[in-house]
C-alpha cells in the first residue's frame, strides 16, 4: 500500500497549497464514476473532506458538474436568491459557514474523471491569478490519481470483474456499498433503490451517507421496507 499512501498524500499537499496560494479556505480531490462522486482522494483538511462527502450524499454538487460539462463551476455567492442550483448542497454549505464554492475539472487523458473543488467562507469571484493557479493545480492532481490507478491497492475489497476506474471506486466508500448490499437482501429491493434509501436516511437525519451506511452495518439504523416514506421515516434503533 506504500504506493497508495504517496499518492494520497501528494493530494492531501496539493490541496494544502491551494489553500495557501490561492484566495479559499478549504480545498478537496474527489473522483467521480458514472455521475456520482466517488471519493475524496485529498482535502486540506477534515471540514473539506466532509464538505466534498455531502456531494455523494445528495447527489449534487459542483464537482459532478464540472466533469459532466467538462468546464469550470464558478459559484461566487451560494446564498444568492437567483442561485438555484443544488438546493441541498448549497444549503448544507451555506450552514457549514461556506458561501462560494469553485470546481476545476480534473481530466486524464482527455476525460474529466473528477474534480478540484475549492471552498470559500466569503461570498465573491475568483480573482484571474486565483483562477489561473487553480486551473494549473487540477491539472497537476491528475498526477496522484494515475499514481493510485498503478499503485499496489488491496483490490480484494473491490468489485469483482470491473475495469480499474470501477474498482478504484469501489474502494473510496466500500462502506456504502456494503450497508447498499445489506438493505438489497433486508428490504428486497435493487441496487439504485437501496442507494436512495441510504440517501434519503442521510437526507433526513442530517448525516453523510458515509455516516449512514456506518450505522446500518454497526445495527444502530434499520430500515423497514415500507416505512421509509412516511412522515416518521426510517427508525433509528434505541441506544
Amino acid at each position: 500500500m506504500a504506493g497508495a499512501d504517496t499518492a494520497l498524500a501528494a493530494a492531501d499537499l496539493l490541496c494544502r497549497a491551494c489553500v495557501r496560494l490561492l484566495e479559499v479556505d478549504g480545498a478537496s480531490v474527489s473522483l467521480t464514476h458514472e455521475g456520482s462522486t466517488q471519493g475524496t482522494f485529498g482535502s486540506s483538511g477534515e471540514t473539506s473532506r466532509q464538505l466534498d462527502e455531502l456531494q455523494f450524499t445528495f447527489g449534487e454538487g459542483p464537482c459532478l458538474d464540472a466533469v459532466r460539462q467538462g468546464a469550470p463551476v464558478l459559484v461566487a455567492d451560494l446564498g444568492d436568491p437567483a442561485e438555484t442550483r443544488w438546493p441541498a448542497f448549497a444549503g448544507a454549505l451555506v450552514r457549514s459557514g461556506i458561501n462560494a464554492v469553485f470546481a476545476l475539472p480534473v481530466t486524464i487523458a482527455s476525460k474529466p474523471i473528477g474534480a478540484l473543488d475549492l471552498f470559500r467562507r466569503s461570498a465573491g469571484t475568483l480573482g484571474a491569478a486565483a483562477l489561473t493557479g487553480g486551473l494549473l493545480a487540477a491539472e497537476l492532481a491528475a498526477l496522484p490519481l494515475m499514481d493510485l490507478m498503478g499503485s499496489d491497492l488491496d483490490w480484494d475489497v473491490a468489485a469483482q470483474g470491473g475495469d480499474g476506474w470501477e474498482q478504484l471506486a469501489s474502494l473510496s466508500r466500500i462502506e456504502v456499498y456494503q450497508a447498499t448490499g445489506m438493505l438489497i437482501g433486508a428490504l428486497d429491493v435493487g441496487q439504485t433503490e437501496a442507494l436512495l434509501r441510504l440517501r434519503a436516511y442521510a437526507f433526513a437525519h442530517d448525516m453523510t451517507a458515509a455516516d449512514t451506511a456506518w450505522a446500518i452495518l454497526e445495527g444502530r439504523v434499520s430500515l423497514d421496507p415500507d416505512d421509509w416514506l412516511e412522515p416518521g421515516g426510517p427508525r433509528r434503533e434505541p441506544g
